[in-house]
């Protein structure tokens, strides 16, 4: 169990011994920056609670063999729901339906597992309902939420979930990983710019035209004029799923450029400017063509 997981042995320890114990919350939140395995960990987590196999506290682990498992493994099990966000939030009627199939009792395993990915978009009046849940859930439920944001869940729901903080993976566990999935170049600029996630690194190295076009437009933003610079960058236009990860390459490259021109380091404040901006749910085209103007403007 988990050992196919990169990272955060101590939250493995964590979990198995909870298992073995069959001290278990009802309840739990999940929280870390994106790709370093939280989802993994909570459906592995789900599985064992779900197997139906004597020994899986005795082994702190799930079988893969009885009903359960099987139903799992082909996303058939009833008793199990994952629930993702839609269009950006996880809303009301997703959490009305969650609760009508918590009063039903489990079908195949004794217990009940849903998972909320992405928890931290429930707006608030999801997370108010769903606090009905929290404060008296049947004894064979389990509820693990998932998010990277503390701080977007209600303190009443953050109060009856037991917490659990993950780390990013270290750069040696992110190169080994990359090395032993036949990733190569791995340079140490991927390794800043993934910051310990292994989604980040792969985004990365399957899109390394991109990576090269940021690397073109910051090398010639103090160089051409506004109009030059926004015809080199208008694939980026294209590209609003990966901006997260697009605004913290330009940091990186801007923050190796300040030492030899400090009016780089300007830059960085802008960057951060349009996340908030993008955050706050600006148009993004907008952003992008605000960020570009106000880093020429800045160096030049």
């Amino acid at each position: 169990m988990f050992e196919n997981i990169v990272g955060n042995q101590k939250i493995k320890e964590i979990l198995k011994k909870a298992i073995k114990s069959n001290r278990l919350s009802h309840s739990y939140m999940f929280i870390g920056t994106e790709g370093i395995g939280k989802k993994l960990f909570a459906k592995e987590l789900a599985q064992a609670i779900l197997c139906l196999d004597e020994k899986k506290q005795e082994n702190a682990s799930f079988c893969g063999e009885c009903k359960s498992c099987i139903e799992f493994i082909s996303n058939n099990n009833p008793d199990f729901i994952y629930i993702e966000q839609e269009e950006g939030k996880v809303k009301i009627d997703q959490i009305r339906n969650m609760q009508m199939r918590v009063a039903e009792k489990p079908i195949i395993s004794n217990n009940k597992v849903y998972i909320i990915d992405d928890a931290d978009l429930m707006t608030n009046e999801a997370q108010n309902c769903l606090l009905k849940t929290l404060e008296e859930p049947p004894e064979y439920v389990t509820i693990i939420l998932i998010g990277k944001n503390e701080e977007n869940f209600l303190t009443t729901i953050r109060s009856r979930c037991t917490k659990i903080y993950f780390n990013k993976i270290s750069n040696d566990e992110l190169e080994k990983y990359l090395a032993k999935n036949n990733i190569s170049d791995i340079t140490e600029d991927l390794l800043q710019i993934a910051d310990g996630s292994i989604k980040k690194a792969l985004e990365i190295k399957n899109n390394g035209e991109i990576y090269s076009l940021l690397e073109n437009i910051m090398d010639n933003i103090d160089k051409c004029d506004i109009i030059e610079l926004l015809s080199l960058a208008s694939q980026l236009y294209n590209l609003k799923e990966m901006v997260y990860s697009i605004l913290d390459n330009i940091n990186i490259i801007a923050l190796k450029k300040s030492k030899v021109n400090t009016k780089f380091a300007g830059c960085i404040n802008i960057v951060e400017d349009t996340k908030q901006r993008l955050k706050a749910n600006s148009n993004y085209d907008m952003c992008i063509d605000n960020l570009l103007f106000n880093m020429w403007r800045e160096v030049n």
